[in-house]
């Protein structure tokens, strides 16, 4: 028998708010392609979204990629599924019809960096109370496994067949980094979740940006060097190697803004 007043151990099993099984109208599992992270960050966000009880004020937006499917997994959030690169803009509108909600953009970094990148910086210069979850995969996922903003030097893809050369097609968007010089940011940070260690990190990362919207000091991004074994022509094992070889050096993970107040 364990001696009086050991706590038991918590079991670790799936956080209320990620739905999985029949309950979806896709069911079974998560629809992504085997080997992506988008399903850890789904069960981050549901986490984090749980413990600070957030729950039934929280709104959720994305905009024509995968990030379309993080709407099926996460509970008693509404989700809005804005025009390609549009997110910052309609969530602007939302958050200021609804202050006292707390919203959210998930963005991929071709919509995000590309198509969407004035939107974002706008909402940046505004410091708009918004959190933005940025997917960086190295890659245009849902259409094709094109060359991203943030593909890297040298690597192939369907549109850098010989890899990307930055005299001809320019160098990696450091999204992280930008943000952390706009005076309207409160905090940005850069992380993974491919080891138990940094999906630690990425939790905290997570909780300070979305306490960053509740204190309304200013936006908040957190940024996720995430794999996806299908335009990268890897194995799911290969892309957390990829990941430590390639994207970490080209991207290094941390905090590079983390601030309480904005001097206006």
């Amino acid at each position: 028998m364990k001696a009086e007043g050991v706590a038991k151990e918590k079991a670790y099993g799936q956080p209320k708010l990620m739905l999985l099984g029949p309950q979806v109208f896709l069911p079974g599992p998560l629809r992504f392609c085997s080997g992506c992270h988008y399903g850890i960050i789904i069960r981050l966000l549901s986490e984090v979204i749980e413990e600070l009880g957030i729950e039934g004020r929280t709104i959720a937006l994305s905009s024509a990629s995968c990030t379309v499917l993080f709407a099926m997994y996460i509970d008693k959030i509404d989700f809005v599924d804005a025009l390609h690169g549009h997110a910052p803009a309609v969530a602007t509108a939302i958050k200021r019809v609804h202050p006292d909600a707390i919203v959210f953009t998930v963005q991929g970094d071709g919509d995000l960096g590309a198509i969407g990148l004035g939107h974002w910086v706008s909402a940046l210069l505004r410091a708009e109370r918004l959190t933005t979850i940025f997917l960086n995969n190295a890659s245009f996922g849902m259409t094709g496994g094109q060359m991203a903003p943030t593909t890297l030097t040298g690597m192939q893809t369907t549109t850098t067949s010989e890899g990307r050369d930055p005299r001809m097609s320019g160098f990696p968007l450091h999204a992280a980094e930008l943000a952390a010089t706009m005076k309207g940011v409160a905090y940005s940070a850069r992380c993974t979740v491919h080891t138990p260690a940094n999906y630690q990190r990425a939790k905290r990362a997570i909780k300070i940006a979305f306490q960053k919207q509740i204190d309304g000091v200013g936006y908040s991004i957190v940024e996720f060097l995430s794999a996806c074994p299908t335009t990268w022509g890897l194995t799911p094992v290969e892309c957390l190697e990829f990941i430590d070889e390639r994207m970490i050096p080209e991207f290094p993970l941390g905090e590079f803004k983390n601030v309480d107040i904005i001097e206006y």
